[in-house]
């Protein structure tokens, strides 16, 4: 299969004397839905801003769809769509000028480009905002639109840089579905963010950086059935109590008095703390994960390689 991005050895050292990026590779074959995870200042911006020249990188190489970014940047860059963390719009610029204007960049003549922006607005829920200024927008509009704008060049590669940051759940749901829509008709995507179940839920394959090197690659099932070890759970009780139970082989502890958190061996059984619960006339009302699977993966992986700076 086509690789839409591959990365090889990518080294970038900031002028403070930060190491960025420590020789990572990696690649994204074409119509994957790709998800790159790490904590803040692992190296992912620094990744992004180099496949967008953005980012000056030291050594290594990068080609989107085969085009070396070195040899020919307008071209490859031709081929992506990026939707940054932070807002860059002109703030006075109507909604539908914004999309015009974007496409100009790319070429596109005016009627096609007017039609993409309605066509564009229209999917993303912003039509009857069109003749609005940017700054009239609320910030899940704005996210919309940022959305809308990258797609103006039909790009084959999307990068979502925390596309969903200051959403609410509504909007989300909606980014969600409509990413999913493009990834089926054949657009490859990349995504950043902290929302780890937004990744569990979109993404195919997955890659963990931590202090500049990637410490983990692998399909987002292989991922999450791997051993960690132990789950932990938040119940919710019936009525007060003011000590924890004491159970053989299970962690236990008080968040308040009618919540309690317990830590128990990956596929041990749940009935021992039940019991122990019901002997002192206590039900559990509700239960639930801790951290989601995706989570507790990222933090193990990241506290494995503390010290690796």
């Amino acid at each position: 299969m086509t690789c839409a991005v591959e990365i090889s050895n990518l080294y970038k050292k900031y002028d403070n004397g930060e190491e960025a990026l420590k020789g990572i590779s990696l690649s994204v074959e074409s119509g994957d839905f790709f998800a790159l995870l790490g904590a803040n200042g692992a190296g992912k911006s620094t990744t992004i801003g180099i496949l967008f020249s953005l980012v000056r990188k030291m050594e290594g190489q990068v080609k989107i769809y085969g085009v070396d970014i070195d040899d020919n940047f307008l071209l490859a860059r031709s081929y992506m769509g990026l939707v940054p963390q932070e807002f860059n719009f002109n703030q006075f610029k109507p909604a539908f000028e914004v999309l015009t204007t974007q496409a100009g960049y790319y070429g596109i003549p005016a009627r096609k480009a007017r039609i993409k922006a309605e066509h564009y607005l229209k999917k993303l829920e912003l039509w009857d905002k069109r003749d609005s200024e940017v700054r009239e927008l609320s910030g899940g509009m704005k996210r919309r639109l940022m959305v809308a704008r990258a797609l103006i060049n039909e790009p084959r590669l999307l990068v979502l840089d925390e596309p969903t940051a200051g959403v609410d759940i509504e909007v989300r749901h909606m980014i969600w579905n409509f990413m999913t829509e493009l990834n089926q008709n054949g657009t490859t995507i990349i995504l950043t963010t902290h929302y780890l179940e937004e990744a569990e839920r979109l993404c195919r394959n997955v890659a963990i950086i931590a202090h500049g090197r990637i410490v983990e690659c692998a399909p987002m099932n292989t991922l999450l059935t791997r051993e960690v070890g132990f789950e932990e759970f938040i119940l919710y009780l019936d009525h007060s109590i003011d000590t924890p139970p004491t159970i053989d082989s299970v962690e236990t502890r008080l968040l308040n008095n009618t919540t309690l958190e317990v830590r128990v061996n990956k596929g041990q059984s749940m009935n021992c703390i039940f019991q122990a619960l019901d002997q002192n006339n206590v039900r559990v009302m509700s239960m639930r994960n801790k951290v989601n699977r995706l989570e507790q993966t990222l933090l193990d992986r990241m506290d494995k390689n503390v010290g690796k700076k």
